[in-house]
C-alpha cells in the first residue's frame, strides 16, 4: 500500500479449504495521527497491528487496550477504534465454525470484549506478528495469514454446519428474520437454537436478526443504494426505528451514511467487492 491516502483498506477472500472458517482477510493503513471511527456491530477478528497505541471501546462502556495481536470477539453493537498513531493492520473475520474452533466454549464470553492474543498463544504469536506484519506486499502476508490460521483453527470436534448454514440462509432471505422460522427450520427447541447461536455467534437469536439487519442496511445506504433496492424496504417499522437500529449497531446516522466517511466507504465498498468470491452474509454487510 503506498500511504498517500489518510486510509487504506483492501480485502481479500480466504483459501478455498478456510471458506467455512474465515470471512475475509484486510490490509489497513492508518496514515493520520489520530485515528477514531466507529466499527459496525460485527463477527469476531483476528488482528496483528504494528504501531499498538489505542484501544477498543464497546458499546456496554467497557474498553480494551489495542495489542500487536488481537482477538476481537463477536459484538452486539457499534465499537469505537482509536489508534493514537499511524498504524498498520492484518487481520481476519472469523465465521462461527472457525470462532469454535479457536475460542471453544469460551467464545460466548468474549462478546463485546476483546483480548491479548498472547494470553492465548505466548509469545510465539509475537513471531507471527513479526512475519505478518514485516512481509515484503501483500501476497506474502496472505500467504502467511492463511497458513497461520491453518495451524490455530484447528477443529477438535466438527462444527454443526448444518445448523450455521440454516441460521445464515435464515438472515439472508428475509428483510426481517423472525425467530420462529429459524426454530422451525432447526426443528429444535427455542432454548437449543438460543444455546447454539449464543455458542457460534455470540448473540441470541433474536439480537443477531437485528444485528444483521440493520448492517445490511447500513451497508447499503453507505454504497448509496435505497433500501428498496436492497430488498430492505419493510425491514423497519417507520424512519425512527431505521435510524435507531442503524445508529446502535453501525454507530452512524442514515444521513450519516449517505456520505460517508473514508473508513465507512472502503469497509462497505470492499466487502461488496468480494461478491462472488465469500458468502452474501459477507460481501452483503
Amino acid at each position: 500500500m503506498s500511504g498517500e491516502q489518510p486510509f487504506e483498506l483492501h480485502y481479500f477472500p480466504p483459501d478455498p479449504d478456510l471458506a467455512d472458517m474465515v470471512s475475509s482477510f484486510y490490509c489497513a493503513r492508518i496514515n493520520m495521527p489520530r485515528f477514531d471511527e466507529y466499527e459496525r456491530a460485527d463477527r469476531p477478528q483476528f488482528r496483528f497491528i504494528t504501531v499498538a497505541d489505542g484501544e477498543y471501546v464497546f458499546s456496554d462502556g467497557h474498553s480494551s487496550a489495542v495489542r500487536r495481536a488481537n482477538i476481537v470477539g463477536p459484538t452486539s453493537g457499534r465499537v469505537r477504534a482509536i489508534s493514537n498513531r499511524p498504524t498498520r493492520i492484518f487481520g481476519f473475520g472469523m465465521l462461527p465454525a472457525g470462532w469454535a474452533a479457536l475460542m471453544g466454549s469460551h467464545g460466548e464470553k468474549l462478546t463485546d470484549r476483546a483480548i491479548d492474543a498472547a494470553d492465548l498463544f505466548g509469545d510465539w504469536i509475537n513471531e507471527v506478528a513479526d512475519a505478518i506484519l514485516g512481509a515484503a506486499n501483500d501476497e506474502e502476508r496472505l500467504i502467511i495469514g492463511n497458513n497461520f490460521v491453518r495451524a490455530v483453527l484447528k477443529q477438535t470436534e466438527a462444527p454443526a454446519m448444518w445448523f450455521i448454514r440454516t441460521v445464515d440462509e435464515w438472515l439472508t432471505r428475509s428483510a426481517s428474520p423472525q425467530v420462529h422460522d429459524l426454530v422451525e427450520a432447526t426443528g429444535m427447541s427455542i432454548r437449543s437454537v438460543e444455546r447454539m447461536t449464543k455458542h457460534y455467534y455470540g448473540l441470541s437469536p433474536r439480537m443477531l436478526a437485528r444485528k444483521y439487519r440493520a448492517v445490511r442496511a447500513a451497508a447499503a445506504l453507505a454504497r448509496g443504494e435505497t433500501l428498496d433496492q436492497a430488498q430492505l424496504g419493510d425491514a423497519f417499522y417507520d424512519q425512527s426505528h431505521l435510524i435507531r437500529e442503524i445508529k446502535r449497531f453501525a454507530g452512524a446516522t442514515p444521513g450519516q451514511l449517505g456520505k460517508p466517511t473514508l473508513y465507512t466507504e472502503a469497509t462497505t465498498k470492499g466487502r461488496k467487492q468480494l461478491a462472488g468470491k465469500v458468502s452474501p452474509i459477507v460481501s452483503e454487510t
